[in-house]
């Protein structure tokens, strides 16, 4: 993210001309900028969270070298996204330590104590994500997430529109499955009136008995 202490520096495109330019110290502009969805597209792809930095530093360090052959087709957010986006999956072809890309097969057993609000929530989400094959976790967290557009992932991917409307709607049913299961399996809890809360209750009403 940029540095709110900065004064605004303008688009992406105006920075890439300035970096291509000389002013190389700009480039940590642009880096700053974009490294959120740079990390959760290499998340996406890869098994754990230092995989997905290391693959994002690469993908910047490929995306400085290349950057006199950008020419604005796209955006500038999205040739660097596709640039992850292959680097994370030339990852994980090599490591082969993810099922293969295309599978339609889950293995979710998630356990949190408490998915009620916040960090807690994301935590669990993130759980979950995990357990979706990434061809659809990826589209999901650009479209979800991020909030890209049908066309702007597409492009990202380098897939039809048609396929990330697919794929985003599996990955959100895989989701809704694992939440009403998640949410089934703590009905217990709901309400609940246990430990300290029942021992003053039940304290009050047998004072309460005692004096009658």
């Amino acid at each position: 993210m940029d540095d709110p202490k900065r004064p605004d520096l303008g688009a992406d495109e105006t920075l890439v001309e300035r970096v291509v330019a000389g002013d190389k110290p700009l480039f940590e502009v642009l880096v700053r900028r974009h490294n959120q969805r740079m990390f959760r597209t290499a998340r996406a792809i890869l098994s754990s969270d230092a995989e997905a930095e290391d693959a994002m530093q690469e993908a910047w360090v490929r995306a400085f070298v290349a950057l006199g052959r950008f020419r604005g087709e796209a955006r500038f957010s999205t040739w660097v996204t596709r640039i992850c986006v292959h680097e994370a999956l030339a990852r994980r072809r090599k490591n082969r330590r993810l099922e293969p890309l295309e599978t339609d097969e889950t293995t979710m057993n998630l356990t949190p104590e408490h998915d009620a609000t916040g960090a807690e929530l994301a935590a669990w989400l993130e759980r979950a994500l995990d357990g979706v094959p990434d061809v659809y976790r990826i589209v999901f967290l650009l479209r979800s997430v991020e909030e890209l557009s049908v066309s702007e992932t597409a492009a990202c991917l380098s897939i039809p529109e048609e396929t990330v409307k697919t794929r985003l709607f599996r990955a959100r049913a895989i989701l809704r499955r694992e939440l009403l299961e998640h949410v089934e399996g703590k009905r217990a809890g709901v309400y609940g009136f246990l430990g300290e809360r029942c021992a003053r209750t039940t304290a009050n009403v047998m004072a309460r008995i005692a004096r009658l």
